[in-house]
């Protein structure tokens, strides 16, 4: 379990979530220090493999680019490799029968549950999240920050790990502006590692 203590959302924050009137795209993504995201060199755990676990159970698709996805299946596309931790499990299970959709203009196909975006990122992604339905998540370095450019991202969660590596790529690096946030949710865990939630201030304002 989490050892810290939570904080509560501002009365402002919790309006923006209660305001949401499509489905929510949620951007999760592990970040050193010194802003690193390569998923190398975060810290590995039973804790956080749960918690990753838990947060693709909360959520009803998954975003991601050609990259991701291609990591992701190589690494947890079932049957999965015996030599890992039998703690990685509920992680590989969970994310291999969850529905995918996949922006990529250089893929001919894609399958893992997944389905195909080539072209109108902007118009597919809102079109997504008009459809029914829960949650989407998105993850990874560079499809994210082209959503968040364009405005479609609802909550950022950065899962900040206690450590500097002073290379690699970085977080939402090529933003056109700032990005204003407002903190919503916090969890620290054994490792050192806190995950905290935001939301844009423009959505709380409005």
């Amino acid at each position: 379990m989490s050892r810290a203590r939570g904080i509560r959302p501002s009365p402002s924050a919790r309006r923006a979530r209660s305001l949401w009137a499509m489905r929510p795209l949620k951007y999760s993504i592990n970040v050193t220090l010194d802003g690193c995201v390569d998923h190398r060199v975060g810290l590995v755990d039973e804790e956080l493999h749960r918690r990753s676990a838990d947060l693709l159970a909360q959520a009803d698709v998954l975003l991601f680019g050609r990259i991701t996805y291609l990591m992701m299946e190589g690494a947890w596309r079932l049957p999965g490799d015996p030599g890992k931790p039998e703690w990685t499990e509920p992680f590989a299970r969970v994310i291999d029968a969850m529905p995918k959709v996949v922006v990529s203009s250089t893929l001919d196909s894609v399958d893992w549950n997944a389905v195909l975006v080539r072209s109108g990122l902007e118009d597919a992604v809102r079109a997504l999240k008009q459809q029914p339905g829960g949650t989407i998540l998105t993850g990874g370095v560079t499809l994210p920050t082209e959503l968040a450019r364009l405005g479609l991202i609802d909550e950022y969660e950065f899962v900040v790990h206690p450590r500097v590596v002073g290379h690699g790529p970085a977080l939402l690096a090529g933003l056109d502006e700032p990005l204003d946030l407002e903190l919503v949710g916090r969890e620290e865990y054994r490792s050192g590692v806190v995950a905290m939630q935001y939301v844009p201030k423009r959505a709380v304002a409005g």
